[in-house]
């Protein structure tokens, strides 16, 4: 994995809004297509670690169903705590059908298997055919407990049978990645979102579950390096009151201590742009590497430069410049069709990102 060693490099979180062109993800060529449009305006917006846009699925978690055994039935809806408070708010994002459908997920039914890898081959044969020119180049793919987190078990005797199913199938895909030269970034929204979805539980138990996660997906990845894999974390991926979301300060402890040594998470939104503070007592362990979201994935502003940069250098300075790469807060098209972002504003919204790092660079490098 490259690190910042004599400039600040720029990443995002891995979805980004599908090309126009892209009317059928079935069609191979429209996706090769589509893959080859996104990869060019990444490296246009001057961002250094690309990925696909994750263009051939259709949401970054709930994709597995296509290339698992395993789930069916009517679908489950998510329970999702904090909008009590909030009931007009809530009845607004209950009437929009692309919203509501994606708290609307079929669950395990049966046991969980990969069934075929033709898909994730297409997914890496198409990206590394475009990547040239990149600093570096990753892919995303669910972890477990996202998967657990969308799609509920119904099957498994017990919540810990489901990860271990899960993460023994997962590692199927998380292999093939890996030994294609690529960084593999674990998707793993659950670490922090699941906490407001379900019934309400103390700290200390959720920290319990979070570790049941952390171990799934080690054991999945126990064949790839640790320097090959990075990790994504948020509170969930949409403009709302998120006054229940668990600290970062809960949890951090926990996934410092996983595998990946890299950790991208939301730091740029109002509700947890502050938590940057949070590394001045947390010392972070040799080898890890920070990248935090300089850019909010909800909203249609486009970040000043001066903002990033300054957002880049709180990190930096607490953490070390080499251990801090700019990223965004969560993708911008997580799910296929549900795009809060407009995708121009998006692409001017990397673009500032860039620039934002250049500036922080200059500082930091003294130049």
């Amino acid at each position: 994995m490259k690190t910042s060693t004599d400039r600040i490099l720029t990443t995002h979180t891995g979805s980004l809004p599908r090309p126009a062109s892209l009317t059928d993800r079935h069609d191979e060529s429209q996706v090769r297509a589509a893959v080859a449009e996104t990869v060019q305006r990444q490296l246009a917006a001057g961002v250094d670690v690309i990925n696909d846009g994750e263009v051939s699925k259709p949401s970054y978690a709930t994709y597995v169903q296509e290339r698992l055994t395993g789930f069916g039935g009517d679908p489950v809806p998510m329970a999702q705590r904090g909008f009590e408070e909030f009931p007009e708010f809530a009845a607004r994002m209950a009437g929009d059908p692309d919203m509501a459908a994606v708290f609307f997920n079929p669950a395990c039914v049966g046991p969980v298997a990969y069934q075929d890898t033709a898909q994730v081959a297409a997914d890496i044969a198409n990206l590394t055919a475009n990547a040239g020119g990149a600093t570096d180049v990753f892919m995303s793919a669910a972890s477990p407990g996202v998967i657990s987190m969308f799609m509920p078990n119904q099957y498994y005797p017990s919540e810990e049978d489901y990860l271990l199913a899960l993460a023994n199938a997962m590692k199927t895909e998380y292999d093939a990645i890996a030994q294609a030269g690529l960084v593999l970034q674990l998707d793993c929204p659950d670490l922090a979102a699941s906490f407001a979805i379900g019934p309400q539980v103390t700290t200390g138990e959720f920290r319990r579950k979070v570790s049941a996660r952390l171990e799934a997906l080690d054991h999945a990845t126990r064949d790839i390096p640790a320097d090959r894999l990075r990790m994504h974390l948020c509170w969930g991926n949409y403009e709302g009151p998120h006054q229940l979301d668990i600290p970062l300060a809960d949890i951090i402890d926990l996934v410092l201590a996983a595998r990946p040594s890299a950790v991208s998470f939301e730091a740029a939104n109002p509700r947890h742009e502050h938590e940057w503070a949070l590394f001045e007592d947390t010392k972070l362990p040799a080898g890890k590497v920070l990248i935090p979201g300089v850019l909010d994935s909800t909203t249609n502003y486009i970040e000043h430069p001066e903002l990033i940069a300054q957002r880049i250098g709180r990190y930096a300075d607490l953490v070390g410049r080499e251990n801090v790469l700019a990223g965004s807060d969560c993708g911008f098209a997580t799910f296929s069709s549900f795009i809060p972002v407009d995708p121009k504003i998006t692409w001017a919204k990397l673009a500032a990102m860039s620039e934002g790092a250049r500036l922080a660079s200059d500082r930091l490098w003294g130049r």
